[in-house]
């Protein structure tokens, strides 16, 4: 059972953004300041990666633990509440991310990805 009311899910739900957050925030920045200039959310590139190199083929990619499945066979058993369509959601984010790499490297791109947690801590 869901701890929040369904206008509190559909509120935190909502606030959840695409590109812009914070551990994506932070890289950038940090890229930034050393010197790095790249292009963010690049429409162009498959898969569109948080942050490109476009000259030197590079993708990055910052993923969060949650949405991403980080340690999914262990975490997947930690899901309470409407674990059918979390299962589904989250899997297929996996899948997705899978099939991203493969056709960015098929096409002769380097792909880095970064937990949250990596980010924020180094």
């Amino acid at each position: 059972m869901d701890k929040l009311t369904k206008e509190q899910r559909k509120k935190n739900m909502r606030a959840v953004k695409s590109k812009g957050s914070k551990i994506e925030v932070r890289l950038a920045k940090a890229l930034w300041k050393k010197g790095y200039r790249y292009r963010k959310n690049d429409k162009t590139v498959f898969g569109k990666p948080d942050i490109t190199f476009k000259n030197l083929k590079i993708a990055i990619f910052c993923d969060s633990e949650f949405w991403h499945g980080k340690d999914w066979d262990i975490k997947k058993h930690e899901h309470k509440s409407n674990i059918k369509f979390w299962h589904k959601k989250i899997e297929r984010n996996i899948e997705r991310d899978k099939e991203v790499n493969k056709q960015l490297l098929k096409d002769g791109w380097k792909v880095l990805r970064f937990w949250g947690k990596e980010i924020e801590k180094n």
